[in-house]
């Protein structure tokens, strides 16, 4: 039986998850690799196009920016290569985040430039440690640069497909800490300073960033803290208030009150996390209600941060017409 469904008026979804086709036997090893990581997923997960645009239509979200981020660097360009397929099926309807292979600068950087000019992705979709390697480290130079030289927006999502931590599935918490450590690599290595034009959005609203904003613009620029670009507090507070934060699993008022203590209100939007195991149509319809009802946004907040990631992806904006 299907749940109950909350729907919206033309809301476009940052964070969707697709899956490349695959054997029933292929998605019957993954499901058991997810349980022995304490994921204990009832059921093989499946994804399709269809049973997407089905979610989509009774939901009412018009748009939906589609990532995925496979770990080997012929799964990644395959799976691009899926994702535009796709979105070239369904133009008025997905978007592509194209994913990128942050662990090796050369091959990072040919697939941005065969992300645009040959499949036409909207943006970009980066993990905050790809095969190991921080988006802070200092071998991703050139990478930024070119991003930043674009002006392009990209969409960090912490890697979710790691071992548990204190017996529970990583999606469940760690995932938020996950964020707020690679944010802070990036604040203290100077990336945001030195790359002004680049449009990162986090998922999850950040994490635990958020939270933990206050603390490091208090104690951040204290002698005993490593500060080798000399990160000053005001840049601290400015940096991380060009983030933008989706609202995926976090529409509620607990996780909007400290999201936007650290962004301008008009950088919040809307993520469903859809697409993935840990999403039902249960826990997509609560976070909708929750933006809803939230006694934080005001007005029609809900509605604006539903439909703001059109200014962000104005070739989406135009195929949406």
């Amino acid at each position: 039986m299907r749940a109950t469904m909350t729907t919206v008026d033309g809301w476009v979804d940052v964070h969707g998850h697709f899956t490349p086709p695959t054997t029933a036997q292929e998605r019957i090893a993954r499901w058991e690799a997810m349980r022995e990581q304490r994921f204990m997923a009832p059921q093989p997960h499946y994804w399709s196009p269809e049973s997407t645009l089905d979610y989509l239509d009774r939901t009412g979200i018009a748009m939906q920016m589609l990532s995925n981020i496979p770990a080997q660097h012929t799964e990644l360009r395959n799976s691009n290569d899926y994702g535009a397929k796709v979105v070239g099926e369904h133009p008025s309807r997905f978007g592509l985040l194209a994913a990128v292979p942050t662990d090796d600068p050369e091959v990072a950087l040919a697939e941005i430039e065969r992300a645009d000019t040959e499949l036409n992705a909207d943006g970009y979709a980066v993990s905050t440690a790809y095969n190991g390697v921080s988006l802070a480290d200092e071998r991703l130079e050139p990478v930024w640069a070119e991003l930043d030289r674009r002006r392009a927006v990209v969409f960090a999502h912490p890697n979710a497909y790691l071992p548990p931590v204190l017996g529970h599935p990583v999606p469940l918490i760690e995932v938020a800490f996950e964020a707020a450590r690679c944010v802070v690599g990036m604040l203290y290595a100077g990336v945001f300073r030195r790359y002004p034009h680049l449009t990162l959005i986090l998922a999850h609203a950040g994490g635990a960033l958020p939270a933990l904003s206050g603390r490091l613009q208090l104690l951040g620029t204290e002698a005993w803290v490593p500060n080798p670009q000399r990160i000053t507090r005001d840049e601290i507070r400015q940096h991380l208030g060009r983030l933008y934060l989706d609202t995926a699993a976090s529409g509620m008022d607990a996780s909007l009150a400290p999201a936007l203590t650290m962004v301008p209100r008009d950088h919040l939007v809307y993520g469903a996390d859809c697409g993935v195991p840990c999403s039902t149509d249960a826990t997509m319809a609560a976070n909708i209600e929750a933006l809803r009802h939230s006694e934080v946004l005001v007005g029609d907040e809900a509605d604006q941060l539903g439909r703001r990631a059109l200014e962000l992806f104005p070739a989406a904006a135009r195929r949406r017409g």
